[in-house]
């Protein structure tokens, strides 16, 4: 394929932690090692708010004149508008002002995390969502069941974008001790209401409990949960030897659209115990690479049988290369009169 110059627009950027920014950065490594030209348009070079309720996220302030400056500089091949945050909405504003096309992703279930922040009716808040997504030439999805979940709300034109997981950073090495009790149970991510983590938390379970990562409940859950290890931020090498010194990796999340960091357990061979909800269904191979249970404690107690080898011979599966040539091959070109011809009648 000839080389192709991609503007990527996203609210969700460094110094964040999460799943959509690993997303991001993962794909333009690969695809500029591929060849091709991808900038990031991100709250980075913009004045910001933190977000309500999450501080830790800025939001960009009345971002639109400078995401237009910047996509009339770049005139990008590609435009793809990750998040549906400010600079979301800017991109998709001068590109219907402007008749360009462009492609959407639905990264995160924002109605579901809004309600438990909020006491918006999930059909509102999907509206909303819906509304934005409609213009777009094409919305990537993660997996099949959050297709069809969005299906079922009504989205249309939906196109699949996998994911993928280093396996020479995240392996089963020799095991390093944490001076926990064994055997141990592990989460790694966010720690928000949206991730469930008193599901995980509550469970009488033998051994240890390790928690990785921070977030706005952090300090709550440390009060709540004494016996637990909250080992805060691990990066690279450093999340890989935690990861892979668990026994098992419990992902109490309901609402997750994938779940990176099963592939990142499973490519250290720690086997996986989730509830079977979008993301682990399409993720985690029933009785291969964890167990998927309604009762979450039943689910961790069956994964401790699996075999670590067979565990990631199910993440070896996913390929950062693979999932970036799909969302590649999902963009469509601009294809819109030319940059800076005027403003079109069609409003955002």
């Amino acid at each position: 394929m000839a080389a192709v110059s991609i503007a990527i627009v996203t609210d969700a950027w460094t110094p964040q932690v999460n799943g959509v920014v690993n997303t991001l950065q993962q794909t333009r490594q690969t695809l500029v090692a591929l060849g091709h030209t991808v900038e990031v348009l991100s709250v980075q070079e913009h004045r910001t708010l933190p977000c309500p309720t999450y501080p830790e996220i800025r939001l960009a302030i009345l971002p639109y004149r400078a995401v237009a400056r910047r996509l009339e500089r770049l005139a990008p091949d590609h435009i793809h508008i990750a998040t549906e945050g400010p600079l979301g909405l800017a991109a998709r504003r001068y590109c219907l002002r402007n008749a360009l096309e462009f492609t959407t992703s639905y990264h995160t279930q924002f109605p579901e995390y809004l309600r438990r922040r909020i006491p918006v009716p999930l059909p509102v808040s999907y509206a909303l969502v819906r509304r934005f997504h409609r213009a777009a030439a094409c919305t990537l999805v993660a997996t099949p069941s959050q297709e069809r979940r969005l299906r079922r709300w009504r989205f249309r034109n939906l196109a699949r974008w996998s994911r993928g997981v280093d396996t020479t950073l995240f392996r089963p090495d020799e095991r390093q001790e944490l001076g926990l009790a064994r055997p141990v149970f592990a989460y790694a991510g966010r720690i928000a209401v949206e991730k469930n983590l008193t599901a995980f938390l509550d469970l009488d379970l033998p051994g240890s409990k390790c928690v990785i990562g921070d977030g706005p409940a952090l300090a709550e859950l440390r009060r709540r949960y004494p016996r637990a290890m909250f080992a805060g931020y691990r990066f690279g090498a450093e999340l890989a030897r935690y990861l892979a010194a668990a026994d098992v990796f419990v992902f109490p999340s309901l609402t997750d659209t994938f779940g990176l960091v099963l592939l990142e357990a499973m490519a250290c061979g720690v086997p996986v115990a989730a509830y079977p909800v979008t993301g682990p269904v399409d993720v985690v191979q029933q009785g291969a690479g964890g167990i998927l249970d309604a009762d979450l404690g039943r689910a961790a107690m069956a994964a401790l049988e699996l075999p670590r080898e067979h565990v990631r011979a199910c993440a070896m599966r996913f390929s950062w290369e693979a999932a970036s040539l799909q969302f590649l091959g999902n963009l469509v070109p601009v294809r819109g009169r030319e940059y800076g011809a005027g403003i079109a009648t069609r409003t955002p």
